[in-house]
Order: C-alpha cells, then structure tokens, then sequence
C-alpha cells in the first residue's frame, strides 16, 4: 500500500468531516435514539424499538413483561461498543415467558447470566453515564435482538457480524465485515479483538482480512472457526449499498460510515449512523481511503443508482489483481478448466471441474476414471459385497482388508480407501494419486473416485488442493 494513499485521521477531520459534516448532523449521528428515529422515519430498516428510558421514571413505570424474550440494551450516547448488551432467554421460550420476572435468566453475548435485578441495575448504570463519553446521565433503549442470518454460521461463534460502508458524496467508497471473536466476546469492534474483512465494492465479495489483538497482522483463517476469510459473497450486497447512501442522504451528512447488519428474518437493518468512522478499513482493504475519495470529491452525483454505478466502477473488479500481489495465489472462478494426467502421466484428459470450497478432498467420476486407466482399482473393488448393515467399526475393518488386498496385488497408485455410509447406503470409495493442472499450477492430490455420473461436472476440486489459490465465486 502506497503511504500517500492512506488517509490519516488529521486529513479526515480537516478535508472531510469539517467541510462536509454540520454539527447538526454530527449531533444526530451521536444520538442513536435521534438517528434510529430518522431511519423509521424515512422508511429504512433498522431493528424494532421496544422501549426508551430517560428517566428514573421511566425506568420504574416501564413494563418489562411487555418485552419478548430476547432483546438488546443499548446507551444513547455509548462508545465503541461499551454498555450494548444483547439478551438471549435461558430457557424455551414458553416456559421462558411463562416465568416471573424475578425467575427469567437471559443469556449475555459474552456467556454470562443475568436475572431481572443484573437487567435493571445495567439500565440503571446507563442511565447514570457509565457507558457516555463524558459520563454524563444517558438514555437507555431496547430494540429487537437480530438473528445471525446462516450464511455467517461458519465465520462466527458468538455475536453477530456486521458491515461498515463508508460513503462520501453519495458513492460508497470503502466497506468492511466485521466479525466477532471469542477474544472480542461477541462484539464487532476491532480494538477488541474482532476481525476486519476488506470487501470490494462490486461484487461484495471479502477479499483479505486483518486482527489488531494481540498486534495488528493480515490473516487468512478466522481463529474461532478456522473458516477461510477471503472470497466470501456478502449476501444482498446491492442492498446494503444502496442503504448505506439513502441514510447519508437523509443525514445530510456528506461524510459517514454506516453500520448494518444482516438479519435471518429481515435482511440488511442498519445498526448506527458514524458521523467519525474509524480508519482501520484502509488496513483490512490494503488501500488507502485518500485516493479514492478524491477521485469523486466534486463530482455530480445525480442519483443514488449513479452513486452506486460509480463505486462498482472505479473501486471494484480489481480484486485479482490486489489479492494476488499480496497474496501470492491464482484467483480462479467457481468453474475452471482442468488438465488430468491419465495413471501412465503420458497422456492429459481435459475437464471442466467445480472448485468446491466445502469440499475437502478432489473427486472424479467413475467413468472418467476409467479413461484415466484407474479401470483396475474399480474391477478389484468391485468384488466386495457391502452389508448395508455393518456398523461403523465393522465397515472400517472392511476397508483395511481391501486396502490390504490391493496392496499385495501391488496397486500402487492406490492412496487410501474408506467405507461411507450415505442416501445411497454403503460403499467403498478409493482414493488414488492424482495429478492435474489448474490454472497453470501443477497440483499432486490425493482424490476419490466416485459416481458423478448423474451430475453436470464429472470432477470437483476440493479446498485441500485450492492452496495455492482464492477462489471468486462470480467470476
């Protein structure tokens, strides 16, 4: 990353918020309640509100059997995260509400239990600006609690991810995920301990990834769920942006960063309004905000569609060629084409494989293995009758017998072979030696064969050989 690039906090204070950010406005983004009131007013999606509380009196004549089970306490005026408490019912949720106040326990998003007097005496700590900048009295609020939408059920444990997009001059021009960690105790903030994730503006597609805890470093793999960061699609990301400029546009804040969230049920609901967004983005993107946002500082932005075409345009499609400089990998798509080595290595058979992420291990079709001269492992497996009803520990001796079979009549391409139980009952599935070129890379695998006769693609690539490689689903 060039240094003349990145954007400092100085600069964007002086060139950014100053000039294009009134204090009216920047008041509003401090005001959650304020800026959550302008949302629904303008009909953008933004968690339910349950209740506000002022006021001691607010606090004691509020009904707190009118809540549902669970729900999320937030400050007014907090800061980075602090006093947000999300409450998850400690038991089913009819014999949950069938309890009395003083009964209820509620799950916190770090794990620990709260009865109803922990609940009240946290909205009481609010109240008295415990969690405000200036310790000065706050308000508390109660909102719907998001469900994780599943597609994030790999890239989080605990908490739910969200995404930062900031947007100058009606275009987006940078976003990020954020994804909680158990260092962050389930909260999204990156000085906590969460991760970044660069994302490019116009697929949605995350491309690298960067932790401050214990010191800041790129990474890879999330340290939770050991789930590969990059090259994740970002779901309703059309969405996403175009919320994040209709909330600047009802702001009037000509510079923000805009927080969403995606919900199981409701989709993409924006969380808070930052009137002074953070400059870690630069680091997880591995490009700094400067240049970009001069290059549509002053331009005629006619509408929130065109805003939007300018971000996919200049600051997308060029994923490749930041990742791979970085990175040192081969982008390939979710279809590629693919050179197989018959069993001699004299001959190449060219196929269209699916690159599977989910997969483990590389597959080939029965018949195209038999193109391949791996005809003879098939004959001799062949010849074992499976029971559908051996257990576990007797389908493993089968397999050790026939690997020891095969090993005597000196197979030696021969790697592996186990018994799997599916849909389709009880088979023996080889796994041999095999070697094939992706995307002029050379790979040596350890594969399976296996009935994909049905199937479009005859081979699918597993992430055991994809290595060397980051795989971009829309390309």
């Amino acid at each position: 990353m060039m240094q003349n690039e990145i954007l400092g906090m100085n600069e964007r204070n002086l060139h950014y918020i100053r000039p294009y950010n009134k204090k009216k406005s920047i008041r509003l983004a401090d005001d959650k309640l304020a800026s959550k009131e302008l949302l629904i007013k303008t009909g953008i999606s933004t968690p339910k509100l349950y209740g506000v509380l002022r006021t001691i009196k607010d606090f004691e004549d509020f009904d707190w059997r009118k809540l549902p089970a669970n729900f999320v306490i937030k400050p007014n005026r907090g800061f980075g995260g602090e006093g947000i408490v999300l409450l998850r019912r400690s038991k089913k949720k009819e014999e949950f509400l069938r309890l009395s106040l003083q009964e209820r326990e509620w799950f916190t998003n770090s794990g620990e239990i709260w009865g109803f007097e922990k609940l009240k005496s946290h909205v009481l700590d609010i109240l008295d600006g415990s969690f405000s900048l200036q310790g000065l009295p706050d308000t508390a609020f109660i909102e719907r609690k998001l469900i994780t939408h599943p597609i994030f059920q790999n890239y989080t444990k605990k908490g739910i991810p969200d995404i930062r997009v900031i947007v100058f001059n009606k275009v987006p021009v940078m976003s990020m995920m954020r994804l909680p960690t158990e260092k962050s105790q389930g909260k999204a903030n990156i000085t906590q301990g969460a991760i970044a994730v660069g994302i490019d503006m116009s697929s949605g597609v995350t491309t690298t990834a960067m932790t401050k805890y214990p010191v800041r470093k790129i990474i890879d793999i999330h340290p939770d769920t050991n789930q590969k960061l990059s090259n994740f699609s970002i779901p309703d990301w059309d969405k996403i942006l175009e919320m994040s400029v209709e909330a600047q546009v009802a702001s009037s804040l000509g510079y923000l960063g805009v927080d969403i969230a995606i919900d199981k049920k409701h989709g993409p609901e924006i969380l808070e309004l930052n009137a002074r967004p953070g400059l870690d983005i630069q680091i997880a993107n591995l490009e700094g905000l400067a240049g970009r946002l001069k290059r549509i500082k002053g331009l005629k932005v006619k509408s929130i569609a065109h805003g939007i075409r300018i971000a996919k345009d200049l600051f997308g499609g060029d994923v490749e060629r930041r990742v791979e400089k970085i990175s040192n990998k081969e982008v390939i798509g979710s279809i590629e084409r693919v050179k197989l080595f018959n069993k001699k290595g004299d001959k190449k058979i060219e196929v269209e494989a699916k690159i599977d992420t989910g997969a483990d291990s590389t597959s080939i079709d029965i018949e195209l293995a038999k193109k391949m001269g791996y005809g003879n492992i098939l004959k001799f497996i062949n010849k074992y009758r499976l029971d559908s009803l051996l257990n576990e520990k007797e389908a493993d001796k089968l397999a050790e017998r026939v690997k020891k079979d095969l090993n005597e009549a000196k197979i030696s391409e021969l790697v592996d072979v186990v018994c799997v139980r599916s849909s389709h009952g009880l088979t023996l599935r080889p796994y041999i030696k095999l070697n094939f070129i992706l995307s002029g890379i050379k790979i040596f695998s350890k594969a399976n064969i296996v009935e994909r006769g049905f199937l479009k693609y005859k081979m699918i690539v597993g992430k055991n050989d994809l290595k060397k490689f980051l795989v971009d689903v829309k390309k």
